[in-house]
C-alpha cells in the first residue's frame, strides 16, 4: 500500500529537494564540536555510509561558523547550521556556505533580526528551517495558553510564516517539536490544515534507546501514516549513527525506504523446532550486505509460514530440523537446518 502524501511546496537544500513528490529525507545531527573539523568530518562520513542524506552541525560561536567551508569540502551531503540566540551566527553561516539554516524563532531576538537573516538567505539561495520548539516558545504565547500546547506551537509557526512571507522568503521547511508524542502529532496536524510548506518531523529530546527510539517511531510514524512529513530526524541520546538506523526502520515499515530488504519473522513459540532467531539474524545481515530491496519471510513453523510466504518475494517455514523454502508463495525445496541459510541465500542471490 502506498500512503498518499500531503501536497506541499518544494524546498531546495543544496543538492537535495524536499517536499512535493520527493522522497522523505533522513537527517541527523553531529555530536562533535564543530570547532574540531577532523572529528566532525569523520562523523559525517560515517553517517553518509549509513545513508544519512542531510546533516546538521551546532554553530554556537564564530569559530564554528568559520569551519563550515572546511567541513563542506570533505563531505557529500547538504550541511545545516544550527543557530540559537545570536542572529549574527546565522548571517556568518550563510556567508561561509551553509546549505540551510535552522532557526529557533523563539530565541533569535525578534522580527528585525530575522529580517536580516531572511534577506541574506534569499540573496544566497540558502534554505531555512523554521523550528518552533516547546522549550523556547515566545512569552506572549505562554501567557495566552499557559503552556506550550499544540495550539500555541501552531500559532507561533503561523505568525513566523507571515513574517517569512512578508520578506518574500518561501524556501523553508517547518518543525513543531515537543518531547510529548500526542501533543507533537496534534501540532503538526493543526498546522498541516493551514499551510503547504514541507514539514521536518521529530520528537525532540526523546531520551535513551530503546524508549527514545520507540517514542520517535510512534510520533513520526503516526504522522507519516497520515501523509504528513517530508524530512525526519530521530532525536535520541545515542551515537548519531543509531538515529539513522531508526529513521530507516521507521520509513521501511511504511514502505517509504526501499534501499534494503525487509525481513519479517515470527515471535517464536513452543511449536518451533529450528533455531529461528539465529537464522533470521544471519539472513538479515547477509541480505543487507548485498543491498537487495526485497521482502523476506522467515517463519518457525507451518502455521503462518506458507501464508506469509505468499506475500513475500522469498520465504522460509521451519519444520523438524529443516525448513521449506518458498519463492513468491510456491514451494521450492526442503532443506536440512544446517544448510538452510546458505541454500536460501544462494537461491535469493541467483534468482533476483
Amino acid at each position: 500500500m502506498i500512503i498518499p502524501r500531503r501536497k506541499t511546496r518544494t524546498v531546495k537544500v543544496g543538492s537535495l529537494s524536499t517536499g512535493g513528490d520527493f522522497p522523505v529525507i533522513i537527517q541527523s545531527m553531529c555530536s562533535t564540536r564543530t570547532e574540531d573539523v577532523d572529528a566532525t568530518v569523520a562523523q559525517i562520513l560515517g553517517l553518509e555510509k549509513e545513508e544519512c542524506e542531510m546533516v546538521r552541525i551546532a554553530v554556537p560561536n564564530f569559530e564554528a561558523a568559520a569551519n563550515i567551508p572546511a567541513i563542506k569540502s570533505k563531505i557529500h551531503i547538504p550541511l545545516v547550521a544550527d543557530i540559537h540566540f545570536d542572529y549574527r551566527l546565522a548571517l556568518e553561516s550563510i556567508k561561509q556556505g551553509a546549505d540551510k539554516i535552522r532557526i529557533n524563532p523563539g530565541n533569535i531576538g525578534g522580527e528585525d533580526r530575522m529580517a536580516q537573516i531572511l534577506r541574506e538567505a534569499k540573496r544566497c539561495g540558502v534554505a531555512m528551517r523554521l523550528g518552533v520548539n516547546a522549550g523556547s516558545l515566545e512569552q506572549r504565547l505562554w501567557d495566552k495558553y499557559g503552556r506550550p500546547s499544540p495550539e500555541a506551537l501552531t500559532e507561533s509557526a503561523l505568525d513566523w510564516i507571515k513574517i517569512f512571507e512578508k520578506y518574500e522568503f518561501t524556501n523553508f521547511v517547518i518543525s513543531l517539536k515537543s518531547s510529548d508524542v500526542p501533543e507533537t502529532v496534534r501540532a503538526y496536524q493543526l498546522l498541516a490544515l493551514q499551510c503547504d510548506y514541507p514539514f521536518h518531523l521529530g520528537i525532540t529530546e526523546a531520551g535513551l534507546p530503546p524508549y527514545g527510539s520507540i517514542k520517535s517511531a510512534v510520533g513520526i510514524g503516526a504522522l507519516l501514516l497520515q501523509g504528513i512529513g517530508d524530512t525526519i530526524r530521530v532525536s535520541i541520546s545515542a551515537d548519531p549513527v543509531e538515529e539513522i538506523k531508526v529513521c530507516k526502520q521507521i520509513l521501511k515499515s511504511l514502505h517509504l525506504y526501499t534501499k534494503e530488504p525487509e525481513v519479517i519473522s515470527c515471535p517464536t513459540c513452543g511449536r518451533i523446532e529450528i533455531d529461528l532467531i539465529k537464522h533470521v539474524k544471519e539472513i538479515e545481515s547477509r541480505l543487507i550486505k548485498i543491498g537487495k530491496p526485497i521482502k523476506v519471510s522467515v517463519m518457525g513453523c507451518v502455521v503462518n509460514g506458507p501464508g506469509e510466504a505468499r506475500e513475500a518475494d522469498w520465504g522460509i517455514a521451519g519444520g523438524r530440523k529443516q525448513g521449506v523454502i518458498f519463492r513468491k508463495g510456491k514451494v521450492v525445496k526442503w532443506v536440512a537446518e544446517d544448510k538452510l541459510v546458505d541454500e536460501f541465500m544462494k537461491m535469493v542471490t541467483s534468482n533476483e
